[in-house]
């Protein structure tokens, strides 16, 4: 692959999760990244840790470079992509990674040719443990998808998907980890209540939930089988998941999910109204 340069528009969590990956994993060097941030000490910030160049104006970060990164909430996308058409061109590679906002979006605002990839990544990318899910844009090649992929590997896994499935792709692995991290407060909060210290309880529940994760990720065995194996019959796991089925517990998640890909779509067609007022 040849060295590539990038510019990332947008300096905020998931912009330095991705920089800080590309750097670590020597994808794209710290003196050809440039980072389009406008609030001047996130910016200085970014200049610090990464050694990188930072510009209040996006038309100036993208002139040149061979990649860029869309790392701007949805909300702004809009005025975003209005200021860097012309800008960007067929030549240059763009990876979005605002929730909700569709390929015939971005590949409208920014002009024809220019080849597109939509990106739902997660927060623990930020420790290079991501689930990272795109999809392709029309005029994205197979040398586009190579680089791409190459790109979202230094934060974490990747897979493909078409885009009509983004939407539950957004409401699982997108949303997920708040609701891990949500198990782990009401973890501690529990083991508070039966008298554990508050520190000790949520040291533990941190502990459980990495550990947990981890056996997951490594095991051949399928979720069922692994939660089996801690479920003695008529032992304290199985008490607890009596209760937690009692209550309804999948039936909750599966209304969860729901709730969050109906946003998702929310989200999207928004984004078109915006665009087509």
């Amino acid at each position: 692959m040849k060295r590539l340069s990038a510019a990332v528009i947008g300096g905020g969590h998931m912009g330095r999760a991705l920089i800080g990956g590309w750097i670590r994993a020597k994808q794209v060097r710290p003196g050809d990244l440039r980072v389009a941030e406008p609030d001047p000490g996130r910016a200085g910030g970014l200049k610090k840790d990464f050694k990188v160049r930072t510009f209040a104006d996006n038309r100036s970060a993208v002139k040149g470079v061979s990649v860029v990164l869309l790392a701007v909430k949805p909300q702004v996308m809009a005025g975003v992509l209005a200021g860097l058409r012309g800008a960007v061109t067929p030549r240059q590679l763009v990876l979005s990674v605002a929730a909700g906002v569709r390929l015939e979006t971005l590949e409208a605002a920014l002009g024809a040719g220019v080849p597109v990839v939509r990106v739902m990544p997660n927060t623990p990318a930020l420790a290079g443990a991501g689930a990272v899910v795109y999809c392709l844009g029309r005029s994205a090649t197979a040398a586009h998808e190579r680089t791409a992929k190459k790109l979202l590997s230094a934060v974490g896994s990747v897979w493909k998907a078409p885009e009509d499935l983004m939407d539950a792709v957004t409401a699982l692995s997108g949303s997920g980890p708040a609701y891990v991290f949500r198990l782990a407060e009401d973890l501690a909060a529990a083991g508070i209540f039966l008298g554990l210290p508050a520190d000790l309880a949520e040291a533990l529940a941190r502990q459980t939930v990495y550990g947990a994760g981890l056996l997951l990720r490594e095991s051949l065995e399928s979720p069922a089988v692994l939660r089996e194996r801690v479920t003695s019959p008529g032992g304290t796991t199985a008490a607890a998941l009596s209760v937690l089925a009692e209550g309804g517990w999948s039936d909750i998640f599966q209304r969860a999910l729901s709730a969050a890909c109906r946003r998702s779509r929310e989200l999207s067609e928004g984004a078109t109204e915006r665009r087509n007022p």
